[in-house]
């Protein structure tokens, strides 16, 4: 039996890499062959312990050549670090035939499946079920990482060595938004350990190395190199994964992955598979987001992390061409929480937030994971562009809860004006009217310009803008009307934008779309 991952991935290939080992992955970020080294004992070294010196400083040191001609070898390397690798095994309580229904059974055998439920009705067998995956040992008094879907629901959880000893661990606490676990088992003598590598100075064609448990074979080695960074597969917004091509399957996940110098860069946590076994697309959680983690569930064992208060969408070219450059980075702010932290600062629907603490922001899923790692009643300082102006916004960070999200509720706005309908861009356009607002079910508090109808060779068509949908505002700027819409178009135009920012709410929630006016 196999671990669960603790959400879906979004893909449906992407599977968690757990249920039966461990991996070990080495990135070759910094890679150099180099030759052997001469001796430097002395004759007043005896002969026997110059050789001992030698093979420490041999095993301390980075793969190197043989000898000329040869090819360099990992043995060292996995010799020195394979100790601090463990297989983690779970023992679970599951439902056998949960999901099953009275009817799918045999008639003859109803009677004593009645006694667990009502006849038609879904039935549950409680069994034991035991799951493997792996993790790595991190300081010499036992405190050893994993994957949170390895230990998930747990009842009890081994973990084995490498030399055979197995120790009954404790889950000292466990982060599902990382899949990241922090476990504490205790011994009468220092473990095996590994440290914690800069995975920033990992590079696309690295060198790495797997160790781990593969459908339970421990101690198993593959090799590879790194195929990408800063992977979104969709497991949330707090990871991106280095990618590898290093053979790993069920059972590795949370294993770590090793750069050339012996030091995690990564813990394994998915891969993709059309089969269910490895076709080189494994992924790995950065070690920089992992021992952050680690460390505050060593210490609190829970994970505190900052919360701002504002929906945020990634800005794309045509939306920085709306802002007048082709060249911007950043998040914009779609929505702003009433009474939360970014409120308080003075942030407003629109703002494009470009810098934190004077450290440029790249996309929404940076932002997210920069304010998310600021320490709860901290200020920090946030660069916004608002109307083509930069301005520095100072907010107290305050603590994220789990049922803090930013609200998608559309503020109040003034009423509307006349009825009007009108075109532009492709699109049909009515007011806000009692007909309008049943016909399209909207709800009582949305105001703004009405979608009544999209063609389907438009731009607008192909941003996903669909009737049924009300423009919020145009260019940061509030609509009530069809004809203001349409003049605000034709100011953007006027100033020789290529593209104007609209802020749309529908089903989804409220998101901005850089439209092309070229139409108009």
């Amino acid at each position: 039996m196999e671990s669960k991952p603790h959400s879906k991935p979004r893909h449906p290939k992407l599977l968690a890499a757990s249920s039966a080992a461990a991996i070990l992955v080495l990135g070759l970020g910094a890679f150099a062959l180099v030759p052997q080294q001469a001796s430097t004992t002395t004759s007043a070294v005896p002969q026997q312990q110059s050789a001992h010196l030698e093979q420490v400083a041999a095993r301390s040191m980075p793969p190197h050549m043989l000898e000329a001609g040869a090819p360099f070898s990992f043995a060292d390397l996995v010799e020195r670090v394979s100790p601090a690798v463990v297989t983690v095994t779970v023992e679970q309580e599951v439902n056998a035939a949960a999901g099953m229904n009275m009817q799918d059974i045999p008639e003859p055998f109803r009677d004593f499946f009645n006694q667990q439920g009502q006849d038609g009705k879904q039935f549950n067998i409680p069994r034991k079920a035991v799951a493997m995956g792996s993790g790595f040992i991190v300081d010499k008094s036992g405190f050893i990482v994993t994957n949170n879907h390895v230990v998930e629901n747990a009842k009890s959880i081994k973990v084995k060595l490498t030399d055979g000893r197995e120790f009954t661990a404790r889950l000292m606490g466990a982060d599902p938004a990382t899949d990241v676990a922090v476990l504490k088992i205790k011994s009468d003598r220092p473990l095996p350990s590994v440290e914690f590598g800069d995975d920033r100075q990992v590079r696309v064609g690295d060198w790495v190395i797997a160790v781990g448990n593969p459908f339970g074979l421990s101690n198993t080695v593959t090799a590879g190199i790194v195929s990408s960074i800063g992977r979104d597969v969709g497991n949330g917004p707090y990871t991106n994964f280095i990618q590898i091509d290093a053979p790993i399957n069920r059972g590795n996940s949370g294993g770590p992955t090793f750069d050339i110098r012996g030091k995690v860069i990564g813990m394994n946590s998915m891969i993709f598979s059309p089969s269910g076994g490895s076709v080189g697309i494994g992924f790995a959680i950065p070690a920089s987001t992992v021992r952050d983690i680690v460390a505050q569930l060593e210490a609190h064992g829970r994970v505190a992390r900052g919360w701002l208060g504002v929906e945020v969408q990634a800005i794309t070219p045509e939306m920085a061409a709306s802002f007048g450059s082709k060249d911007l980075k950043g998040a914009i702010v779609a929505n702003v929480v009433p009474g939360g932290p970014a409120q308080k600062a003075g942030f407003h629907q629109g703002d494009l937030v470009v810098a934190i603490n004077g450290a440029q922001v790249e996309d929404s899923r940076d932002l997210t994971r920069r304010v998310a790692a600021l320490q709860a009643g901290s200020t920090a300082t946030f660069t916004v562009v608002r109307e083509g102006t930069k301005q520095d916004l100072h907010a107290k960070v305050g603590a994220r809860k789990d049922q803090q999200l930013a609200s998608n509720d559309s503020p109040d706005q003034p009423s509307g004006s006349a009825p009007t309908t009108a075109e532009a861009m492709g699109l049909g356009l009515a007011s806000v009217t009692p007909d309008v607002r049943r016909a399209y079910n909207l709800n009582k508090d949305v105001d703004g310009v009405v979608i009544t109808k999209v063609d389907p060779n438009s731009d607008a068509a192909d941003k996903g803008i669909q009737p049924g949908d009300v423009v919020v505002s145009v260019a940061n700027k509030p609509v009530h009307s069809p004809q203001e819409m349409k003049s605000r178009i034709a100011d953007a135009k006027a100033q020789g934008r290529s593209a104007v920012l609209m802020l749309v709410s529908g089903q989804n929630g409220q998101r901005f779309v850089a439209v092309k006016i070229d139409q108009t």
